[in-house]
């Protein structure tokens, strides 16, 4: 089961991201702009996620998946840590916020974290 410490490492194993404590909770940003913060003591994360997709997962993963309501209206979901498999599906979720929020440039510069497609 993933943690508190493996979110952090993973973050920050991404390209130009960086931690910067918000609203009394660690938040990681890339190139200046929120992809992940780490409320509810650190048991979950919040990521950036497209509305359409996020209703979605709520509904296959509700133990897994839920929407905070004062984010309902926003593009983001939250995961419980100890939900997940393991830290391989942590990160796909880290890195697919990151790429919501990171600029085209760095896009551009690392195409090994780009969209993912399904086979």
């Amino acid at each position: 089961m993933p943690d508190a410490e493996d979110v952090r490492t993973i973050a920050l194993s991404l390209p130009d991201t960086t931690e910067k404590t918000a609203w009394s909770m660690p938040t990681f940003r890339v190139a200046g702009k929120m992809f992940a913060t780490m409320p509810e003591e650190e048991t979950s994360i919040a990521v950036r996620c497209p509305k359409v997709e996020r209703d979605e997962l709520v509904r296959a993963e509700p133990d897994k998946f839920w929407v905070a309501d004062h984010e309902a209206f926003s593009a983001w979901v939250r995961v419980r840590l100890a939900a997940l498999d393991d830290t391989d599906e942590l990160r796909d979720i880290l890195a697919d916020s990151w790429r919501q929020a990171a600029p085209p440039r760095l896009l551009d510069s690392h195409p090994e974290l780009g969209v993912i497609t399904a086979d």
